[in-house]
């Protein structure tokens, strides 16, 4: 049996220039740290994540929204079961910064 232990993207819908992605996580999940190649809007549904970058950390909580800038690394912990969305263009990539 597979043990989820990341946060789950779902692709939910594709349109011609937009795509929206399903996030689900549960409490103490972790998203490693990456970027996308184009801006990102996430909204948030439910649940509690903190999104770091390397100048800051924003809580994100239910009905919360964020612009992420394109190559801006980041990663998310999640803090209460979490929700959200990711809205982007359709030909952006999601990079992660393996060490």
């Amino acid at each position: 049996m597979e043990v989820w232990t990341k946060p789950e993207l779902t692709h939910k819908t594709v349109g011609k220039s937009i795509k929206v992605v399903q996030i689900t996580a549960l409490a103490g999940m972790d998203m490693p740290l990456h970027h996308n190649t184009k801006e990102t809007v996430i909204v948030v549904h439910e649940g509690e994540a903190i999104l770091k970058t390397q100048h800051k950390e924003l809580v994100l909580k239910k009905g919360a929204t964020l612009l992420v800038p394109a190559y801006i690394d980041h990663c998310l912990r999640v803090i209460h079961d979490f929700k959200a969305v990711a809205i982007m263009q359709i030909n952006s990539e999601k990079n992660f910064n393996y060490i």
